[in-house]
């Protein structure tokens, strides 16, 4: 299941250390010359621009930009508290199959539905189990990435070998809409039983992880 480390990789944020790896990559991907194919254009496009370059498009296209976000519930629940069940239930998966997202002093600690984590966390599973995970979120990855290909991103190939490695062919998903709760809190204040506008109240159910609406 290298290829998920693989796809992971090449979506961080970009490094040195990825920049260097780069042949290595490549040699690796000659086991999938389809693949390879694919995502030559974005190996190409990190090798022949300037690291600070690379760094500030990124933080640019992902960091600064919702539509793009990298963070998958995002695109489901937005900021509603249906994301927080989600993420607990996603991070429950990880730990069931040994897999502890790093929260140690210093380290870059990332929420569960990161996609450059959630793919590492698919690496190490069979393949069956991962390509049944990839198959749940295709829809939000087919959403990002369709974006992506329309703003001619380099990025966008990694989605689209995402889609080919699908079980599951996506569909169409509204993004979950914008909720400034700043601006809420000030123009309504809190509800009478002092929850957060437009929020449902916690009723203490777990709930099943899902990708989709």
């Amino acid at each position: 299941m290298i290829i998920y480390r693989i796809l992971s990789a090449l979506l961080s944020y970009p490094e040195a250390e990825l920049i260097g790896a780069l042949p290595e990559i490549e040699t690796a991907l000659d086991e999938t010359p389809e693949i390879r194919t694919q995502l030559q254009p974005l190996i190409d496009h990190l090798r022949s621009h300037d690291l600070i370059a690379l760094q500030e498009a990124y933080v640019a296209d992902f960091d600064r930009s919702r539509h793009n976000s990298l963070y998958l519930f995002e695109h489901i629940h937005g900021e509603s508290r249906d994301r927080g069940d989600a993420l607990l239930d996603l991070l429950r998966e990880y730990q069931r199959h040994g897999f502890e997202p790093d929260d140690r002093p210093g380290s870059a600690c990332e929420m569960p539905d990161y996609l450059p984590l959630f793919l590492e966390f698919l690496s190490m599973l069979e393949a069956d189990r991962a390509a049944q995970l990839l198959g749940d979120a295709v829809n939000v990855v087919a959403l990002v990435g369709d974006r992506l290909v329309q703003k001619g991103n380099p990025y966008a190939c990694i989605f689209g070998v995402l889609q080919t490695l699908s079980p599951v062919v996506p569909q169409p998903m509204e993004d979950a809409p914008a909720r400034d709760m700043e601006t809420l809190l000030d123009r309504m204040g809190p509800g009478d039983d002092g929850t957060e506008p437009l929020l449902k109240p916690d009723n203490g159910m777990v709930q099943t992880v899902k990708f989709y609406r």
